[in-house]
């Protein structure tokens, strides 16, 4: 049977001539190997220097002969050796043309280099990747969580990625409900994949040796993929998990700029369905109510990207920016009046948190993966959409 395809990316480069010539004048610097330049941990660089810990790794991705296999940040191909001597092909993702050139350099001229594509970019920025069965990858930390949503985003699933992170994080991808580092990555990751532990691996298997320890995790998606749409349950996450530790009421009613969304997403719902909305003003007593009930909230700010897992990780900016917006509101005593619309759409997010699953008194960090599905069903159920 034909494995399904996605585009090639126009960032890719899938021969190695490009990196012919740079890779030849590199060969020219003093010393060989990992000391030809310096490593820029800026972006992440610190090569896994033990081969017993990369042949593990490769050992845990149970790769096929037929397999072709997602590399991100190959450096200097420690891992892709060992991948290509089990894998039928190995696309290399490097943002570092200096890397690209080192791995080109490693590769030329053997039978293995016609079964390396390399394409040099940020795997991040990439809108869609080619087809692959398994991701290996000694994942630079700052993309950790990016590149942990993106392939769990990837249509059609690998088969598994194995994948190093800071042990904190790695730790993140296990965390249950009332932990501390239980998070919007642990139910996003628990919900889509099954995620097992592969190994610890110390700073000093790595040349620069970084600043934490690290984990190798596995993670297999589930297979069939959960019946929901990703965007809209990433979206719910998302708005919860801004204060894992307030009540889920004043997460989405206290949250001006979350109702604003959630009513403009509600407009669209109601314009392709030929649902007629009044959008009229509040008359003075509905409009009384209503700010008497945003009164008894803790009016914040969202702007949709954040993903504050614990308000201690919060920068003092922000924290100090939020105060400043929350004292605003509440000393303003002319604040904007709601309209009908505005007023039916906190009526039926009301209505899905206190009545149909009875969890507006909840906090996201205490809410498990079945507490998440019941408040998308719900706010579906109502027209309330978070994409």
């Amino acid at each position: 049977m034909a494995k399904p395809t996605r585009k090639p990316s126009n960032g890719g480069v899938s021969k190695s001539d490009p990196y012919a010539g740079a890779a030849a004048r590199k060969g020219k610097s003093k010393g060989t190997g990992n000391n030809i330049f310096k490593m820029n941990t800026d972006i992440g660089q610190h090569i896994l220097k033990n081969p017993g810990v990369a042949q593990a790794i490769v050992d845990k991705a149970d790769l096929k002969q037929s397999d072709i296999v997602l590399e991100v940040g190959p450096g200097t191909g420690n891992l892709t050796t060992r991948i290509l001597e089990k894998a039928k092909r190995v696309i290399a993702v490097e943002q570092d043309p200096r890397m690209a050139a080192e791995l080109t350099k490693r590769f030329q001229g053997t039978p293995a280099a016609k079964r390396l594509e390399l394409i040099l970019g940020d795997v991040i920025k990439i809108p869609e990747l080619p087809y692959f069965d398994v991701c290996i990858s000694n994942t630079p930390y700052q993309i950790s969580s990016p590149l942990t949503f993106k392939l769990l985003a990837t249509s059609p699933s690998p088969r598994s990625a194995v994948l190093m992170f800071q042990r904190e994080f790695a730790m993140r991808l296990f965390a249950k409900p009332g932990e501390k580092l239980y998070s919007r990555l642990s139910v996003n990751a628990q919900m889509w994949a099954k995620v097992d532990h592969v190994m610890k691996v110390g700073k000093n298997n790595f040349n620069p040796p970084p600043q934490v320890e690290s984990n190798v995790v596995r993670i297999t998606p589930k297979n069939p993929r959960p019946q929901i749409s990703y965007e809209e349950w990433d979206g719910l996450l998302r708005i919860a998990f801004v204060r894992k530790n307030r009540v889920l009421r004043s997460g989405f009613l206290g949250t001006s700029s979350v109702m604003e969304m959630l009513e403009s997403n509600y407009k669209t719902f109601c314009a392709q369905n030929d649902i007629q909305l009044d959008d009229g003003p509040l008359d003075d007593a509905a409009a009384a109510d209503s700010m008497d009930v945003d009164a008894g909230a803790e009016n914040d700010e969202w702007d949709g990207i954040m993903d504050v897992d614990d308000e201690d990780d919060m920068p003092d900016f922000f924290k100090e920016e939020t105060d400043r917006k929350s004292k605003k509101m509440q000393e303003n005593p002319n604040r904007k009046k709601k309209g009908k619309v505005s007023e039916l759409v906190r009526s039926k997010v009301k209505k899905v948190l206190e009545v149909d699953t009875e969890l507006a008194d909840r906090r996201a960090r205490l809410c498990d993966e079945g507490d998440f599905l019941k408040l998308l069903y719900a706010f579906n159920q109502e027209g309330i959409h978070f994409s």
